[in-house]
């Protein structure tokens, strides 16, 4: 079983590398790294409903790792600047398109209150922090903004996981239909990629 075989994996890389592993990833995730924070929370709302972790441990870990991902980008922006930030993230997958349409988003509404919605948008939620920082935003709105967000965010995923992990023996009696959308969901990934890079190509061909 697909789902059986990726939920184990996902679950035994967190149960080893414990609380500091999830930190570690989660602020990867809020950096320009690709990981994903659905790849990540819901893994550990399994191991919370197993009872191998504890909720608020979980919950506090995840969200420190989410906040100094995000600050360590906040501080690439702040002193670095645009072209430091371009200099690095090209070795680190960043996309040239998302962090631009991220910067215009954030410039026409600069706020705390527009960092934290951010901390719910796909993409944007992985960039946002550097145009906060290139914007010179201060430092206490920023945390704020970035820690109430991402602790709900996280605390989002994890509860999903929890949820998934109380009702896997629904989730076995319909594995085959899960296995299926999971690669329907792979093929479509890839899919979409490629479709993008290709577009992205024959743009920039085309000027």
């Amino acid at each position: 079983m697909l789902t059986e075989i990726i939920s184990e994996f996902a679950i035994r890389i967190l149960d080893t590398t414990g609380y500091a592993g999830a930190a570690f990833l989660m602020g990867l995730e809020s950096m320009i790294f690709p990981v994903p924070s659905e790849a990540v929370m819901p893994f550990v709302g399994f191991l919370v409903a197993d009872g191998k972790w504890g909720l608020a441990q979980a919950l506090l870990a995840t969200s420190i790792g989410s906040f100094f991902g995000s600050y360590l980008s906040y501080l690439m922006g702040y002193y670095g600047g645009r072209p430091f930030v371009l200099k690095i993230g090209k070795y680190l997958l960043l996309d040239m398109d998302d962090l631009e349409r991220t910067e215009r988003f954030f410039q026409g509404h600069r706020s705390a209150w527009t960092l934290f919605i951010c901390r719910f948008i796909p993409v944007v939620r992985h960039l946002v922090s550097i145009p906060a920082g290139i914007g010179k935003m201060r430092f206490w709105p920023f945390a704020i903004a970035t820690i109430m967000g991402a602790t709900m965010w996280n605390g989002f995923l994890l509860y999903c996981g929890f949820a998934l992990r109380e009702n896997w023996s629904l989730v076995q009696t319909y594995r085959h239909q899960f296995d299926a959308l999971i690669v329907g969901m792979l093929v479509a990934s890839i899919a979409w990629y490629v479709w993008y890079k290709v577009k992205r190509r024959r743009a920039v061909n085309a000027d």
